[in-house]
C-alpha cells in the first residue's frame, strides 16, 4: 500500500493519538505509523551519538519507503536528528510548528518536560525558531521528575495530573508554556484557562505536515 504521510514514534501509545488527529485534519489521508521504542531508550541511556543518528535516519527513510511525501518524528528527543534526514521526501519534527508559534507569544517561556533527555533538544529548537523570527526569548526549564514513571506504567491520568500540577505551581511570570513532549498534550486542557497559552505539539505539527504533503 502506498502512503501519503508517515509518522515515526518511540511509543505505541502515539499511534492512536496521531491517527485520530490526522483523520480530523485531513480525512482519508493514507497514513503509515512506524514505532521504534529502542531509539528513545538508547538516547536516554547514551545521549545523542553518531550511531544513534544513523539509526534514526534509517528509521525515517524506512518510514518513507512506502511512498510517503512527508515523514514526521513525534519524539522530541530525537526530532532534530530525524528532521535532518535527506531523501526524496520531507522529514519533519512534530514540535517545529509549536516552537515557531511559541517564540511569538512573549519573551518568557516555561518549557515543561517529563524526560530530561527532551529538554536540551527542545531548548535548541526554540532557540532556532527565535533566531529565525528575530525574537528575544528567555526560557526556563521545568522537569516534572515523577511523571515519566507513571507514563511507563500506563497510568496516563497520573502522568497528566503531575504535569498539570507542576505547570500550575510554576506558571507565574511567564508568557507561554511549552509542553516538550507530544504525550504531554492533554495537560494543556487539564490546566484550563490560566491566562497564558499552554502549547502542545501534536495538532499543530500534524496540520503543518498535512500542508507539506500537498505543497
Amino acid at each position: 500500500m502506498q502512503h501519503d504521510l508517515a509518522f515515526l514514534h518511540t511509543a505505541n501509545v502515539h499511534v492512536e493519538t496521531f491517527t485520530r488527529i490526522t483523520e480530523q485534519v485531513r480525512p482519508g489521508l493514507r497514513v503509515r505509523h512506524v514505532v521504534a521504542e529502542q531509539l528513545l531508550d538508547d538516547a536516554r541511556r547514551d545521549g545523542i551519538t553518531e550511531p544513534l543518528a544513523q539509526r534514526v535516519r534509517g528509521a525515517v527513510s524506512e518510514a518513507a519507503s512506502s511512498g510517503a511525501r512527508v515523514v514526521v518524528c513525534t519524539c522530541s528527543t530525537i526530532g532534530g536528528l530525524a528532521e535532518a534526514t535527506a531523501g526524496d521526501f520531507r522529514a519533519m519534527r512534530i514540535d517545529r510548528a509549536m516552537a515557531d508559534f511559541a517564540v511569538r507569544q512573549g519573551r518568557r517561556i516555561l518549557v515543561a518536560a517529563a524526560l530530561e533527555s527532551t529538554l536540551e533538544p527542545t531548548l535548541d529548537l526554540l532557540r532556532d525558531s527565535a533566531r529565525a523570527c528575530n525574537a528575544d526569548v528567555r526560557m526556563t526549564e521545568l522537569l516534572v521528575k515523577n511523571a515519566w514513571t507513571c507514563f511507563e506504567q500506563g497510568d496516563r491520568e497520573s502522568y497528566i495530573d503531575a504535569i498539570a500540577t507542576a505547570i500550575l505551581a510554576n506558571r507565574d511570570g511567564f508568557d507561554a508554556v511549552v509542553l516538550a513532549q507530544a504525550s504531554m498534550a492533554p495537560a494543556a486542557e487539564r490546566c484550563g484557562d490560566i491566562g497564558i497559552p499552554v502549547l502542545s505539539s501534536p495538532r499543530m505539527g500534524v496540520e503543518a505536515a498535512v500542508c507539506a504533503v500537498f505543497e
